[in-house]
């Protein structure tokens, strides 16, 4: 009986093994189920990553050679540590602790050691590889830039972290993705898709072949080529004019919705993230917590839109017939919340819509916003209203660009202002400073350009978008190519782009004309507010401009926020005014305009809050 059992026992393992050894020999494809065997490895070859051009064909980013020296911990033999961590330039701690990484990896699969040598030091290592079993280099290839702008657009790639590999099969340790930018967004086009060989080894785990014939083998898909929005050229240019700055700038096409530039200051060559160096600089970048260089200020920086905003609350009280073109509003100089007055630069006076837009008058804005909502029965019906109106914009919300998500702004609405003062118990008085870009509203640099781009469409506006081509053919999703209709009639956008033209002929912008270009525009000052000491401090407020031009034939649409950079023509408009002659004619009539912003920088500002310099509000001398 006992000898029937053991019998038994044996062909029942005898079987079992055969079955396994045949489903895998026979039945079994994919790639996780042929490395379950010990017997397999697999050696990948990684494609190049996909090239990006602007939109002229411009590279903008490519490849260079680089090697990895890959390790397979259990082939490793005894060697001279210390002579192969010489060889390596890494220190001996180090070594010990990547190998120990590896294992617990996987002892079997390959392993990156000692990422991106140059070819000086594998052409140094590769001749003693010999002596090292268990180790070998793989060839790949790092991200070289043509351009030294665009970090914050283009992104950057870095090795995959466990977080990743427990997210996504396809990864294998030590390959590269994109974290940023462009490189992230599009990482399935720009990536590829590895190539695989498998080996079968012997029970000596000596190479003996191919597995399956090669059956399972698969050549390298090079990543897919493509055409970025930006302007190379525009990008580069907007990049020197930041210099000493901090802010964001962002200009659109409004007939497409494409993004011309988008700049965040201070920034940084993004080929300072390529190579042995990467973690190095990246640490020093992002621990740079008073510049922050790696904070996108293009989409990330909330503010006060400050009287740009005014040309959105003129087209609501046209549109909801509460005045016309030739409505006057008086200014005493400024207008009143309750007991306390808020001033106007404009010069005071009876204002009409076109001269309240040029002259930026405060008061004139302040009526009108009380007009929309006297036109109400209750105040929440005005408020959803108005919230409608502002939201048709793309304001206060994401607006669905083809870049990580940045920050969504704000348009409050009645519940927000129920929540500070309860339900019934406000009116139009108590947020009169939304007429005037102010009190609870925030705006992204992208979302001010792409409500520039609505009104110079007269209504209409394309998601914004970075995607230009992929391999050459033009981007036709509908969510980029189909356009996006404010609440706002068109009829009532001529006069208000009329005033915002009249702000270059005669208004807050006057000294900033382009020969040859007729440009319509918007100034802004925001207020600025910082905890110093635990102390609400008013700071030096920031520097804002919108703009459009040609005026009848728009090709770009442009919005710029200068931290600390006092009233809206100082800083912003000039960036804003530069930025749009370089666009449309190629150079720069305005050389003055340009030194101006070529040397001057804001370094003593931004060191005042450290230094305990008094802030001097709205001075106006250079």
């Amino acid at each position: 009986m006992r000898k029937i059992l053991l019998s038994s026992i044996i062909i029942v393992i005898a079987i079992t093994f055969l079955g396994r050894l045949s489903y895998l020999q026979i039945f079994s494809f994919s790639a996780e189920q042929v490395l379950e065997d010990p017997a397999i490895k697999a050696i990948y070859d990684y494609p190049e990553r996909g090239y990006i051009y602007d939109r002229n064909g411009h590279l903008l980013v490519g490849n260079d050679p680089a090697y990895d020296v890959m390790v397979i911990p259990r082939e490793v033999k005894a060697l001279d540590t210390l002579e192969f961590c010489g060889l390596l330039g890494i220190e001996k701690e180090k070594f010990v602790e990547k190998l120990r990484k590896a294992r617990v990896y996987s002892p079997r699969l390959p392993s990156v050691l000692v990422p991106q040598l140059s070819k000086q030091d594998y052409a140094k290592l590769q001749e003693k590889m010999r002596k090292y079993k268990g180790f070998y280099i793989q060839k790949r290839s790092l991200r070289y830039y043509d351009t030294p702008s665009a970090a914050n657009v283009l992104g950057y790639i870095s090795e995959v972290n466990e977080g990743d590999l427990a997210v996504n099969k396809y990864y294998v340790q030590g390959e590269l993705k994109g974290r940023t930018g462009v490189e992230r967004y599009y990482e399935d086009l720009l990536r590829g898709r590895k190539g695989v060989q498998y080996i079968q080894k012997d029970r000596f785990n000596r190479d003996i072949g191919p597995y399956k014939n090669g059956e399972l083998d698969t050549l390298p898909e090079q990543g897919k080529q493509i055409s970025i929005t930006i302007d190379k050229t525009l990008q580069e240019y907007g990049e020197t004019l930041m210099n000493g700055k901090r802010g964001g700038i962002v200009a659109i096409e409004p007939a497409t919705g494409e993004i011309l530039s988008m700049i965040s200051g201070p920034t940084y060559d993004p080929a300072l993230l390529v190579g042995r160096e990467r973690s190095k600089n990246y640490t020093k970048l992002y621990n740079d917590t008073i510049a922050n260089p790696t904070w996108d200020r293009s989409i990330h920086a909330q503010q006060p839109p400050g009287s740009p905003f005014k040309t959105l609350n003129a087209l609501i009280a046209l549109q909801e017939g509460v005045l016309d073109e030739s409505t006057t509003i008086q200014c005493y100089h400024g207008f009143y919340v309750g007991k306390k007055k808020r001033g106007c630069h404009c010069g005071g006076g009876l204002r009409k819509l076109n001269n309240g837009i040029s002259q930026s008058c405060n008061a004139y804005f302040a009526g009108a916003f009380r007009k929309i909502f006297e036109k109400f029965e209750t105040t929440d019906e005005a408020m959803d209203v108005w919230e409608k109106h502002m939201r048709s914009f793309g304001l206060g919300d994401y607006l669905g660009y083809d870049l990580p998500f940045g920050q969504r702004g704000r348009i409050p609405s009645k519940e927000y202002y129920d929540k500070w003062y309860g339900d019934n118990r406000w009116s139009s008085s108590y947020i009169i400073s939304n007429s005037i870009g102010q009190g609870e509203i925030l705006a992204t640099p992208v979302q001010l350009a792409n409500m520039t781009a609505a009104i110079a469409n007269r209504g209409h506006y394309f998601t914004p978008h970075i995607l230009k081509k992929i391999e050459g053919k033009d981007i036709t999703e509908p969510k980029f190519t189909e356009a996006k209709h404010t609440t706002i009639d068109p009829k009532y956008f001529e006069p208000v782009v009329q005033g915002m033209a009249d702000v270059y002929v005669s208004g807050t912008a006057r000294w900033l004309q382009i020969p040859g270009i007729e440009v319509a525009g918007k100034t802004g000052t925001a207020e600025n507010f910082t905890k110093i000491d635990g102390v609400r401090t008013q700071l030096t407020d920031h520097s804002v401009f919108v703009a459009f031009a040609p005026v009848d034939d728009p090709k770009i649409a442009i919005a710029v926020y200068i931290e600390n950079g006092y009233f809206g023509s100082r800083y912003a408009g000039h960036i804003a005014t530069l930025m749009i002659e370089k666009y449309l004619k190629g150079e720069i009539s305005r050389k003055d305009l340009e030194k101006r912003m070529l040397e001057k920088t804001l370094e003593a500002e931004y060191a005042k809050p450290y230094s305990g310099e008094e802030f001097k509000i709205n001075e106006r001398v250079w």
